[in-house]
């Protein structure tokens, strides 16, 4: 668990930052310079800053970071959720999967973080063939792979801090460079200055937000959405967009799961409809 209050107490607990850094400091690397603040609209190039650092961004676009070859996952009690799925993503690529309510979406994404395995057929990502992905090597694979949810999942006795923290945590960061990456992924999504507030002081699309700041945290590769603005009502939920587009400008690739079919369309991106488990239609334009 995460503990509360101050940062470096003598206990070794982890605990939030206190509000003593200075506004609009690079968190990250303070050579750099200052980062400026996030609002909707703005540029990308602080996401750029953010995921370059220390050259952890390279350049991406080409071959396929998810890769699905005939696949079909059933249940016992419900059936086939997924029928006879192929197709790929390529890195860099931001695409919108869609479909009436239990047409598989989620199931989908979910074998994506592994948390579930495919019936049949075999699923890759970043090279590896999660059917048969050894259980030791599940933590380094979700490593790589944020996820956001509509219910955004966020730990309601935590502040804000904590709950971006938490990746960075259980893959063992040092105090120091876990708030370093926070403060920068709440910069990102302009909340730095809620940083110690709990969750249930925040609205429904700041909530969204913190639960994309703790996706980015770890700075992985790709990133998971299920939903991510079913609960918002459309101007958040542009806003929400925004912060996705802004990421696919900085080369992370994207799948992002939505019934919102008119925000869908405003969009220039790849969408993949699902019905009754399987892929009826690939618009395959990125």
């Amino acid at each position: 668990m995460l503990g509360p209050a101050t940062t470096g107490s003598r206990d070794g607990r982890f605990r939030s930052p206190g509000m003593d850094g200075r506004p609009g400091t690079n968190p990250i690397n303070p050579s750099i310079g200052a980062l400026p603040r996030k609002t909707h609209g703005s540029s990308s190039n602080a996401f750029i800053l953010y995921y370059q650092i220390d050259g952890l961004l390279e350049p991406r676009g080409g071959a396929e970071v998810i890769r699905f070859e005939h696949v079909t996952k059933r249940y016992l009690q419900h059936g086939n959720a997924l029928r006879n799925l192929s197709f790929e993503l390529a890195a860099g690529e931001m695409a919108f999967l869609t479909g009436h309510s239990g047409a598989g979406k989620s199931t989908l994404l979910r074998l994506i973080g592994l948390i579930e395995r495919p019936t049949r057929g075999q699923v890759t990502v970043n090279g590896r063939n999660l059917r048969h992905l050894p259980t030791r090597k599940i933590p380094l694979h979700r490593r790589e792979v944020g996820m956001i949810f509509q219910d955004h999942r966020l730990l309601a006795d935590r502040t804000v801090f904590d709950n971006v923290a938490l990746p960075l945590v259980a893959a063992g960061y040092r105090h120091k460079e876990t708030r370093r990456r926070v403060r920068a992924a709440l910069d990102q999504v302009g909340l730095l200055d809620k940083e110690r507030t709990f969750p249930i002081t925040l609205s429904g699309g700041e909530q969204q937000r913190v639960g994309i700041a703790r996706a980015v945290v770890a700075r992985p590769p790709l990133i998971l959405a299920d939903e991510p603005t079913g609960n918002l009502d459309p101007e958040l939920s542009r806003e929400i967009m925004g912060l996705f587009e802004r990421l696919h400008q900085v080369g992370i690739t994207l799948l992002i799961a939505s019934h919102d079919l008119a925000l869908i369309a405003s969009l220039p991106y790849r969408t993949l409809t699902l019905t009754g488990g399987f892929l009826t239609e690939d618009t395959g334009t990125w």
